[in-house]
């Protein structure tokens, strides 16, 4: 199939062969054709299956089809995203599809002054691509008036309508028309959203290309076992022997990326970080130097991992294990996209054995192992996290509430409290039994 059998015009279509790009995917094959209807859609796709294309060409189409004849450009099409970085991207995907055509967009997110912003506001745009928080601001300021949207999109609907933002997610909702066409498009579809879409759709044609919470096929993923100390240890030696041009490594706090860029500076690496506490300038020369290949490695948190689009890129290294086994779908989507090969290795100490699982039951795939690596997991220990001064652990194993029981009769001998319980006589091949598996080995 070829993007000339799916109704879309000239300009479009020219655009599209100016980027090279003839054949669609699957989430762009399906959508396109009813969004042109103006259906509602629900989109459930993985990360880099190309559904931004999917939701912009017949936005740009719909819109072009419609003379505006008054003296002012009202904002008719609204893109809601959660991260600046995504909505960055997405805006250079508007004007790439849109290049031919008389619209024009605008992307707002906060992090750096409105002024530009709003500037550009009183211009008039045809589509503006917004974060939430920013939104509601010159919302609240009169800048921007949604009340003749005709087209409003959700992208990462999961995180989107988390709680985290289903409160700036309904005010707005609030601004914009009643009659409208939805679109909401997603990675993952949580079940405690459901709800909600219900409200949004009206007779969705519901998109689903991959099982919710899939991994895309063309990625390899494999677990290294490895203790804390000896990451950066291990990812050097790699790095070294595989010669990338670019990685990209997740990890789960912002001071753990900057220590790791520390660390990989100090071994003559070129690294940045990318996270919250960065500025918006420094974000964007991050990602610009990382595209660029001038930086080799870019450390990342998840607040940026669906804001990252980098062609062929080769590897994502989950430094970290994340807390949330959905949040890996997202990370590995790095790499692997459009159908081309990638590689995902994620470095896993003792404690975050049960992250792995959880992200394996996930996905409904067993990691493969590199092994007969440098630095082999020694420390069996479990680590202890602090909660308002009461210990508390992760691992419900017999020994160690044991050594909880141990800790409780000491407590006013004077002794430390515990900050770390160790597991005694624990080898390797006895957590490999307790994960219920012999898992695959690989010495890639």
């Amino acid at each position: 199939m070829e993007f000339t059998t799916l109704g879309i015009c000239a300009p479009i279509l020219k655009a599209l062969k100016d980027s090279s790009y003839s054949e669609p995917t699957p989430i762009q094959s399906e959508t396109i054709p009813a969004a042109l209807e103006g259906r509602d859609i629900l989109g459930l796709a993985q990360t880099g299956t190309g559904k931004t294309a999917a939701f912009a060409i017949p936005t740009l189409q719909k819109l072009s089809q419609v003379q505006q004849h008054s003296k002012t450009r009202p904002i008719r099409a609204l893109i809601l995203t959660p991260t600046r970085e995504l909505a960055v991207q997405i805006q250079e995907s508007y004007q790439t599809y849109g290049k031919y055509l008389p619209l024009r967009s605008l992307v707002v997110f906060g992090g750096v002054g409105q002024g530009k912003q709003v500037s550009e506001l009183r211009r008039g745009v045809d589509v503006l691509i917004a974060t939430p928080g920013r939104l509601m601001d010159l919302i609240q300021q009169g800048f921007i008036n949604l009340s003749k949207i005709e087209i409003f999109i959700l992208d990462e609907a999961d995180r989107m309508l988390d709680m985290g933002f289903i409160h700036d997610v309904k005010r707005i909702i609030k601004q914009v028309p009643n009659r409208k066409q939805t679109m909401l498009f997603s990675a993952t579809m949580p079940p405690e959203i459901n709800q909600i879409v219900e409200e949004l759709l009206v007779n969705p044609v519901r998109v689903s290309i991959t099982p919710v919470s899939s991994t895309v096929d063309t990625v390899e993923q494999f677990v290294v076992y490895v203790d804390n100390n000896h990451k950066t240890d291990w990812f050097v030696e790699f790095l070294r022997k595989k010669k990338s041009d670019s990685v990209l490594i997740f990890t789960r706090t912002k001071h753990g990326s900057d220590k790791v860029v520390k660390e990989l500076l100090k071994r003559n690496i070129s690294a940045k970080a990318i996270h919250g506490n960065k500025s918006q300038n420094a974000r964007q020369a991050a990602l610009k130097e990382f595209k660029d290949l001038t930086t080799q490695v870019l450390v990342a948190t998840d607040i940026a991992s669906r804001g990252i689009d980098i062609q062929d890129l080769s590897y994502v290294i989950n430094f970290d294990m994340p807390e949330v086994a959905e949040t890996y779908v997202h990370r590995i989507g790095r790499t692997g996209r459009a159908g081309k090969a990638g590689t995902a290795i994620s470095l896993v100490n003792f404690s975050d054995i049960a992250l792995l699982k959880d992200v394996e039951k996930l996905i409904k795939k067993t990691l493969v192992e590199i092994a007969n690596h440098n630095f082999p997991l020694i420390d069996k220990t479990i680590i202890v996290k602090q909660q308002k001064g009461k210990a508390f652990r992760s691992a419900t194993d017999k020994q160690t509430r044991t050594s909880e029981n141990k800790q409780s009769r000491t407590k006013n001998t004077g002794q430390k409290p515990l900050t770390q319980v160790s597991k005694p006589n624990a080898t390797r091949n006895t957590f490999k039994q307790k994960r219920g598996q012999n898992p695959k080995k690989s010495s890639y």
